[in-house]
């Protein structure tokens, strides 16, 4: 069909970022590739590319038409696959999102193995402390950490983590161990951005959520630096189990108020289901879901 071929081509010419490079890619003379988008535009009524003598840019319409086309395209190879028998083969390009840290200490390393045994596999990831919209951004999967809202997203929980609250043994030895929430405020308070955007820091007790409402001395922009600068001994932060499961550990850091704890927060792999999910998908959730579930099994146990 034209509109598939058109679409094909459109997306060549926004990887390749010229029209003479996608032409060669696609076997076809240059005045060809400039026909076919250029009736792709005319079709929807919108232009899709800023053109230049070197390159190509997109447009605003046009990075949403090439992320939704990659992943149309995807569908369209994987019915093909399935008529062909090859439809249970993972192949192509894995687009995965991730929070930062969770991303390099546990996604990576489930990533890399994944890749070692489907070779016909590639990936891209996107490690970010935000959540990242899978269409918008073109991408397959979502590790997520926290309850999932409604949404049309299928989930598989592969485990939880606890928001626990910490501070190195030399600063407690220094100043004591706060035996109640409401003692926090006598203690030097590290906030982290992405934890609570104001120091209102959430407590249970009694089946009830209570909040700390603190005055922090130190505020940094990562969790990074927030655990860092506890592990130096210079105050009490709040932290997601798996950040610290390391340090604590070790003995650079100790939990404490743990009678306090909040509520545990649940890990998804969540993905667009769809009418046809694609084999490299379907396959990783089930690889990464194993792997992931007997690392929260092991983090749980520390």
């Amino acid at each position: 069909m034209d509109c598939f071929r058109e679409l094909s081509t459109f997306v060549a010419v926004a990887e390749e970022g010229a029209f003479n490079a996608a032409a060669r890619r696609l076997n076809l003379t240059p005045p060809v590739v400039t026909r076919l988008v250029t009736a792709l535009e005319t079709r929807i009524g919108v232009r899709l590319l800023t053109r230049t003598t070197r390159k190509v840019a997109l447009t605003e319409a046009g990075e949403r038409l090439f992320n939704d086309g990659l992943r149309v395209l995807d569908e369209l190879d994987e019915i093909e696959a399935t008529a062909a028998g090859a439809h249970r083969t993972p192949r192509g390009l894995l687009r995965i999102t991730a929070p930062v840290l969770f991303g390099q200490l546990y996604v990576l390393p489930v990533l890399r193995e994944f890749l070692n045994a489907y070779p016909e596999v590639s990936s891209s990831t996107l490690f970010a402390d935000r959540v990242v919209d899978l269409i918008n951004e073109g991408l397959d999967v979502a590790l997520r950490i926290g309850e999932l809202p409604d949404s049309t997203l299928t989930a598989t929980r592969v485990g939880t983590v606890r928001r626990i609250t910490v501070a190195a043994p030399g600063y407690l030895a220094d100043h004591g161990a706060p035996q109640t929430p409401e003692e926090l405020a006598d203690h030097r308070i590290i906030q982290p951005a992405g934890l609570e955007q104001a120091a209102q820091w959430p407590f249970v007790a009694g089946g009830k959520t209570s909040l700390a409402r603190l005055t922090p001395r130190l505020s940094v922009n990562t969790v990074t630096a927030a655990i860092e600068s506890a592990i130096a001994g210079w105050g009490v932060t709040r932290a997601l189990s798996y950040q610290v499961a390391d340090a604590i550990a070790d003995g650079r850091l100790v939990e404490i108020l743990r009678d306090w704890e909040d509520h545990e927060l649940p890990i998804h792999l969540v993905h667009h289901e769809g009418r046809l999910s694609a084999a490299k998908t379907r396959v990783f959730i089930d690889f990464a879901a194993t792997l992931l579930r007997a690392e929260a099994d092991r983090l749980a146990a520390l």
